[in-house]
């Protein structure tokens, strides 16, 4: 239905026409007021006009290359014309939507669409988010095996909804919100504490990143096979977050497939099936834990979501998997992952602050560590006294400023970089990331002007203390 000109009471373009340029202000004032300060104080404060791909442009025509793709959300780059496409159908086709007692087709079609990339597995459940997803994954798994403990991973990142904060191995996030949840910590590849802890019969579950967001660390090989071993021996399950790694991230549409013979019980998606646009999560899982869940027609309601399974976000997920089909997505996230992972590895033993490269596909991590030199190690001391983490984020902010590549410190007091840029890019941005990258370590290595940035980094550091 077009309304006619006279008859519109909201108009957005005029809205943003009229107030965009206020965004910072209105940020501080009505949201979270942190978030505006710590980007003035990096410079940070950029103001995007568009984007398009894996580019950014800025009101001045300049272009901005995107490796952190919204934390991984834009696995196709934005605005795709295939998802685009798919959104302007289903809200021109004015669907029936959420009447709550019917069953529409997309939902069906999405899940069919995506089991067929998880052969194993039967059933999904569709939420908001990724946390939204960890968090279906826990009831289930409680409920299916009757018992009321998960183990996570130390370092793991699942979420930061209360039953998500409970398998989160970051003290930082979880300081303040106790009491949570009664799960327990073991660190990752680590079988013999997974057995400690699954001798004491009260195990649901173990969830695991199999490479961690934090810090990009990969589970060691055999470890996933091995420890799905060893939960089912003691009638516990293997859940899978692959809520940042999968939909082709490392090369493979799960990361977990880079393991033979790994099938865990409950999988975890989200971010990037969204296309960009509409939120949503998955939680993909074996028949048998869905039918003890919705075990009658009492219990028909007993896990729901009152957003899951929207016209608009199934359309955007049935895109997104038809253009990783079509377009050979996830096999350009292996060869572009591998060319810029070799590329970046011949750096090591030319910079002694660059330590390792890890990483799968298009999930890097840069970790940099303490210099041999005595005048570069005296300065690095300096910046590890104030806070761990300021040489990444000293690195961060040039790639940015200088270079226009928008780049993430993977995790807080760490010095890591992680690279998870869109799936669809291409030779052209390799050449772009490691031009830049040398660049700035150069400078570092050349005692340039970055490190006048790093005496900013440290009194504000000091100033927080």
């Amino acid at each position: 239905m077009t309304i006619p000109t006279g008859q519109r009471e909201f108009d957005l373009g005029a809205l943003l026409a009229e107030r965009g340029a206020e965004r910072y202000e209105l940020h501080a004032k009505y949201l979270n007021h942190q978030l505006p300060r710590m980007l003035h104080t990096i410079g940070f404060d950029k103001v995007y006009e568009r984007a398009e791909g894996a580019h950014f442009w800025d009101a001045d025509g300049n272009d901005y290359l995107d490796m952190l793709a919204g934390f991984g959300v834009m696995g196709l780059g934005r605005h795709h014309p295939v998802v685009r496409r798919a959104l302007h159908d289903v809200l021109d086709a004015q669907l029936a939507d959420l009447t709550r007692f019917d069953c529409q087709p997309l939902p069906g079609l999405l899940a069919e669409k995506l089991l067929a990339h998880s052969p194993h597995l039967d059933r999904v459940f569709f939420g908001n988010s990724g946390t939204e997803a960890v968090e279906t994954a826990l009831k289930f798994a409680r409920y299916a095996t009757g018992r009321p403990r998960v183990l996570y991973c130390t370092h793991a990142f699942h979420g930061l909804t209360t039953g998500s904060l409970s398998v989160n191995g970051e003290e930082g996030f979880r300081d303040g919100f106790a009491p949570l949840l009664p799960d327990t910590a073991v660190p990752l590849g680590d079988l013999d504490a997974l057995t400690r802890e699954l001798k004491k019969g009260d195990v649901a579950a173990l969830i695991v990143e199999p490479i961690q967001g934090k810090g990009v660390h990969e589970a060691p090989p055999g470890y996933l096979r091995a420890a799905q071993e060893l939960l089912h021996k003691h009638k516990a399950l293997l859940i899978a977050d692959e809520v940042q790694t999968g939909l082709g991230r490392t090369g493979d549409f799960y990361a977990y497939q880079h393991e033979d013979g790994v099938e865990p019980d409950l999988v975890c998606v989200a971010k990037a099936l969204s296309g960009g646009y509409v939120p949503v999560g998955a939680t993909v899982g074996k028949d048998w834990i869905f039918k003890k869940v919705y075990s009658s027609m009492d219990r028909v309601l007993v896990h729901s979501a009152s957003f899951g399974s929207n016209a608009q976000a199934m359309a955007a997920g049935l895109a997104v998997l038809s253009v990783m089909e079509n377009e050979q997505v996830v096999a350009n996230a292996r060869a572009v992952g591998e060319q810029l992972k070799a590329r970046l590895t011949e750096l090591v033993d030319k910079y002694e602050m660059l330590s390792e490269i890890r990483g799968r596909g298009l999930m890097i991590g840069i970790e940099f560590g303490r210099p041999s030199s005595l005048k570069l190690r005296s300065r690095w001391t300096v910046l590890q006294a104030a806070r761990k983490g300021l040489f990444a984020q000293m690195v961060v902010v040039p790639l940015l400023q200088r270079h226009r590549i928008l780049t993430q410190v993977s995790g807080d007091h760490l010095e890591v970089i992680k690279l998870i840029p869109p799936l669809i890019i291409g030779e052209a941005d390799v050449d772009r990331f490691v031009d830049a990258f040398t660049a700035v370590m150069d400078d570092a290595h050349g005692g340039g002007l970055m490190w006048d940035f790093g005496k900013t980094l440290i009194k504000q550091a000091v100033a927080n203390r």
